[in-house]
């Protein structure tokens, strides 16, 4: 075998796998918590190119969690940050960013048919349900992240369909909304942790429902959607 920087993965994967991770195109929107960590994974398997959408900049309260956030990178575009980090660890890697909220009215920037993966890390219902349309109206398979935040428990995590989904309030919402638009077989990754209640000491945390968070649990929930996306892109023909 000769070596290179996937070596230890061909080890598992097969060679075969590796090179066709290389020509793979995923795009994921949201590269906070969840999404960035997914964009590691991706990346360090040998995927070989990725969109990344995000039109936040790296606040000081990304710290606690986000790979891309550390003191250097605050106040940049999250989207500049992680692309600069993706093509540090694979310079041949193909990266487009978009500096954009995705939502519904923003879908026509983006060719969904040219990809291989969608990964949805972002946070609004709205934008969660148009990413699911897009996805099925393009025959293109997508994971979808839950709620991460007020959890303390990464043993949680599930991966299901979103029909066997419970405990968790977002998925509770998709799936009710895609139940009225007869929309079925989406993979998603849930936590059946009951919903921490942020601390009331913090009155401003609390009056605009800011979620708390940790290192340890969209961390993991990020790992999880990579291994899923990676396990089906070499899978399929």
């Amino acid at each position: 075998m000769t070596i290179n920087q996937f070596s230890r993965t061909e080890l598992l994967l097969g060679k075969g796998a590796t090179e066709k991770l290389a020509q793979k195109r995923v795009a994921v929107f949201g590269i906070g918590g969840v999404g960035g960590y997914t964009v590691e994974a991706l990346i360090r398997s040998g995927l070989g190119a990725i969109d990344i959408t995000d039109n936040d900049k790296v606040a000081l309260t990304n710290l606690n969690r986000q790979i891309i956030a550390t003191h250097k990178t605050l106040g940049r575009y999250k989207v500049d940050v992680a692309k600069e980090r993706i093509l540090e660890i694979n310079p041949d890697v193909k990266v487009k960013t978009y500096n954009t909220f995705y939502t519904p009215e923003t879908s026509d920037e983006f060719d969904f048919s040219k990809y291989d993966y969608i990964v949805d890390a972002i946070d609004t219902v709205a934008g969660k349900l148009s990413l699911i349309e897009k996805a099925k109206e393009n025959n293109v398979p997508i994971i979808c992240a839950m709620g991460a935040g007020n959890k303390l428990d990464p043993t949680k995590f599930e991966v299901a369909d979103i029909s066997k989904t419970s405990v968790c309030p977002l998925a509770r919402v998709i799936r009710t909304e895609l139940k009225k638009r007869k929309i079925k077989g989406i993979k998603v990754v849930y936590s059946k942790e009951p919903p921490i209640k942020p601390s009331k000491s913090d009155e401003e945390t609390v009056k605009h429902q800011i979620p708390g968070s940790t290192a340890f649990v969209p961390s993991v929930a990020g790992l999880i959607i990579a291994g899923e996306v990676i396990k089906d892109l070499i899978q399929t023909p």
